[in-house]
């Protein structure tokens, strides 16, 4: 065999690029340009500023100051306290009346009280032999403290202590998360711990102290994405398609969820507790109330399909970086449609699913499907999915033509395939 030939037999080598892909597989997709990343910093930075703008102009400082507590419906003073004995007794020495159909003696519960100023006073708790939550000895109960009551009706159980399975859940969950998505899945944690305090420690304050709640919703919402987004995904443009996408969406579902909720005349008053705030809380404004609901209800999931459609772009355009953006775009679309079918069946049987027990009111009164339709009650959560789903659905589009245009901009064809070394080039002399 001759020299020419062991050249010819022998692998081309290796060329010196940072992952180690040969131009035969089209190479990593190149980051985008110096201009595009200015273009998208133009867009979003401004963004970013009006949010921390509306965080600092908004900030509550806290719950309002309340009146005492009178121990009337959510406003209690609730305190720990343990069962230490339960007893059955026949219901009419303890004045409570069977419902016809129902049999078994009543169940009287001594509990005690282990904080607050009464620590150690004790009451009877008397439990009818319909009512769904039974009583151990040991276990631990939440009581609420009437301080206008008599001494004997000053304290009453209104639910039981469940931190210790709920501790062990979260503990589990995290682990969870953690085991599978590694550092991905810790720093989604930490995304999940911001919301929760943007949102115990912003929203919820500030619709307290009378700001507009839909404005609320708006700027907290956008600080959730913002933070979220970036810490788990990443600071570079395909995490910025995913942000103007969403960006998109919530302004979309913004207008139509005001549009709707008017046309449609929903007062948002229609539970309640939604009464029981707006009698405390005269100021906050209800229909407003249930816009910035639909807004957030809408933002994890927009956050899903957003970073999904961007990633599948991104990704087809690695396998295949000589593909043009109306084709990187009509392959994304194929996956997005997919996409939809799911999350739109989701959010349907989730808020179906929230709604169950007022579907079965409906359906025990034997009402006609027009009547539960468009009764506010119903008409509310319908109008809640729709909103919702519209805004998911325009997600999927949006994002994928962004993501297609950005990743395909300010790129030539052959830019992910490295030069010919020296080796190659010799070879070709010969």
């Amino acid at each position: 065999m001759t020299e020419r030939d062991e050249a010819t037999l022998e692998p081309p080598a290796r060329p010196p690029h940072p992952h180690g892909h040969t131009h035969h597989h089209g190479g990593p997709v190149a980051p985008v340009s110096g201009h595009l990343r200015r273009v998208i910093a133009a867009v979003l930075i401004p963004f970013a500023g009006a949010v921390v703008a509306g965080l600092v102009l908004l900030w509550p400082g806290g719950a309002p100051e309340q009146h005492e507590h009178t121990g009337v419906g959510f406003d209690q003073q609730h305190e720990q306290a343990r069962v230490t004995a339960v007893t059955e007794v026949p219901c009419d020495e303890v004045g409570v009346q069977v419902p016809r159909g129902v049999s078994g003696a009543c169940e009287q519960a001594a509990v005690e009280v282990t904080s607050g100023p009464h620590a150690g006073r004790s009451f009877e708790e008397v439990v009818p032999p319909d009512a769904t939550q039974r009583y151990h000895v040991g276990q631990q109960v939440i009581v609420a403290y009437a301080p206008d009551a008599p001494e004997e009706l000053q304290y009453h159980v209104t639910d039981v202590n469940r931190k210790v399975p709920m501790l062990v859940l979260a503990v589990v969950f995290a682990l969870a998360v953690v085991a599978v998505g590694r550092l991905r899945g810790l720093l989604a944690l930490v995304g999940l711990v911001i919301s929760f305090a943007v949102l115990t420690l912003f929203i919820l304050p500030a619709i307290l102290h009378g700001s507009n709640p839909l404005l609320v919703a708006v700027i907290g919402g956008s600080a959730i994405m913002l933070v979220t987004l970036y810490l788990c995904h990443g600071v570079n443009a395909r995490t910025s398609v995913a942000v103007v996408g969403t960006l998109v969406s919530l302004v979309l579902i913004g207008l139509l969820g005001t549009l709707f909720t008017g046309w449609a005349a929903l007062t948002g008053n229609t539970d309640d507790q939604t009464g029981l705030v707006h009698s405390l809380y005269p100021g906050i404004e209800i229909r407003g109330l249930l816009l910035a609901g639909i807004l957030i209800g809408s933002l994890g999931v927009l956050d899903d399909v957003t970073v999904t459609q961007t990633s599948a772009v991104w990704e087809l355009k690695q396998a295949d970086p000589k593909a043009s953006w109306l084709r990187l775009y009509r392959a994304g679309m194929r996956i997005g449609r997919d996409h939809i079918a799911s999350v739109v069946n989701t959010l349907v049987l989730a808020y179906a699913g929230a709604a169950l027990p007022l579907l079965l009111l409906f359906t025990i009164a034997h009402s006609s499907v027009g009547t539960v339709a468009f009764s506010e009650l119903v008409a509310e959560e319908i109008v809640r999915t729709l909103i919702g789903s519209v805004g998911l659905v325009a997600s999927v589009p949006v994002t994928t033509l962004l993501a297609a245009l950005v990743v395909n901009a300010d790129r030539h064809p052959a830019a992910a395939v490295p030069p010919p070394t020296s080796r190659h080039r010799r070879r070709r002399k010969r």
